[in-house]
């Protein structure tokens, strides 16, 4: 089965990037990497923020979603298209098929984000709730594609959104071409198998660290097992990272590459959003804060190096918000 995947991995890289860089800049700005004194204290050496925040969605899942409609034909996407998603990944892909003049079905776990929810609808989606979690929605959205006609986008998988999302490596290149480390959130993975493929194509030895939630660490059971793992659940306050699986594609990408895995608590995850908060002043959600703490809790391995922190995402909902800083 992985067999499959591996060949796929093939058409992942950094060539591909370039181009859609090419494609990506019609629509997006660069995103800005800064250098922050209190981290970087806080670490003992330079820390950098790459701040995917400021994407339009609040995202850099907007990154793959442009992509992968530039790609595809419209006989391939006549239907419409089919996602399953806590949050960024769907907003990503209903504000991109606007551009692109494609339907939006997303489906979406029962106690999703509302303001998430009500975002996804305003960009124009059908909007389905179904199932506990994000696994669910998945299984839901392969039965809905017999049945409907939809093609499913399975995030992880496809190709051309891995190279979309890879080109926030390429500007990281540009901007710090003498980064040493890079911490990346990993939740279906395809973010951090992106970095791998296209910063590792300029300098082999740039380590690569994912950050998981103790409560989901399905990459790193994974990569410990040698073989996928399906968690029994995933519950953590980082919803973007709430998967029980990785997914195969970044799989068979990460499990021989990446550095290593640090696992967070859930008052460590909070701690990230206070950090990212009072450190730089960014509303940062709690996927996309973990980057921040992880870098402080491994600091002594950091220490003397250029460090750039993935500020994944966003979109925090007021309720966590309220829950990380004690109100």
């Amino acid at each position: 089965m992985l067999k499959k995947y591996e060949a796929l991995s093939e058409q992942v890289n950094p060539t591909k990037a370039l181009m859609a860089k090419a494609v990506i800049n019609k629509y997006l700005n660069k995103t800005s990497l800064i250098h922050y004194s209190e981290l970087s204290r806080l670490i003992g050496g330079e820390a950098f923020v790459k701040h995917e925040n400021h994407n339009p969605t609040g995202s850099f899942k907007i990154r793959g979603a442009l992509n992968f409609f530039h790609y595809m034909s419209k006989e391939e996407l006549e239907g419409g298209i089919l996602v399953a998603t806590r949050g960024n990944h769907g907003l990503a892909m209903a504000w991109a098929g606007q551009w692109f003049h494609v339907p939006c079905t997303v489906v979406v776990p029962e106690n999703n984000n509302p303001e998430i929810n009500r975002i996804i609808e305003s960009y124009g989606a059908e909007l389905i709730v179904h199932g506990e979690d994000f696994y669910d929605a998945q299984s839901y959205c392969e039965e809905l594609v017999d049945s409907a006609g939809y093609y499913y986008v399975q995030q992880g998988n496809e190709p051309e959104i891995l190279n979309g999302l890879a080109t926030m490596g390429l500007e990281i290149m540009e901007d710090l071409p003498d980064v040493d480390v890079i911490i990346c959130p990993i939740g279906g993975g395809a973010g951090c198998a992106s970095l791998i493929k296209t910063v590792r194509a300029f300098n082999p030895a740039i380590e690569i660290i994912g950050v998981e939630p103790q409560n989901a660490p399905s990459f790193y059971n994974s990569w410990k097992k040698g073989d996928i793992v399906i968690l029994d659940d995933a519950n953590t306050v980082a919803d973007g990272l709430a998967a029980r699986s990785v997914f195969q594609l970044p799989y068979v990408i990460l499990k021989d590459s990446v550095t290593d895995v640090v696992l967070l608590t859930e008052e460590e995850i909070l701690e990230g959003i206070r950090l990212a908060l009072f450190s730089t002043h960014n509303l940062a959600e709690a996927a996309g804060s973990v980057s921040l703490v992880a870098a402080c809790k491994i600091k002594e391995r950091l220490m003397g190096k250029k460090v750039v922190m993935i500020m994944s995402g966003g979109n925090l909902s007021l309720e966590v918000l309220k829950t990380a800083i004690g109100c």
